[in-house]
């Protein structure tokens, strides 16, 4: 096992709401060892001259350019309501209008 005791492993399933058995945790034990070697042989690669990075790919904006077009009058906008009340839409209240005291 790693240098995460049993106790620990225990520990950590409790905060994760896991009730394990304990051939589960002979299981995850040996997966979590099998985890924390990979992280260990990661942590060897020389990285100081990699630039840190937020994405694996680069990224580029795909968003067309803003271009102004004809908008909708009210009255146009307002067409294919449901219900409309003083030139707006109208929908259902979802919230009281009173104060909870």
């Amino acid at each position: 096992m790693s240098d995460i005791t049993r106790e620990q492993l225990v520990h950590l399933a409790e905060l994760a709401h896991l009730d394990l058995t304990e051939e589960e945790l002979d299981r995850v034990s040996g997966e979590l060892d099998g985890i924390l070697k990979t992280v260990e042989r990661v942590q060897e690669i020389r990285t100081e001259e990699v630039p840190a990075t937020s994405h694996p790919v680069a990224l580029h904006n795909v968003f067309r350019d803003d271009v102004v077009r004809g908008v909708l009058e009210q009255q146009q906008a307002l067409a294919s309501a449901p219900e409309t009340e003083s030139g707006q839409f109208k929908v259902p209240a979802i919230l009281d209008g009173g104060s909870e005291s």
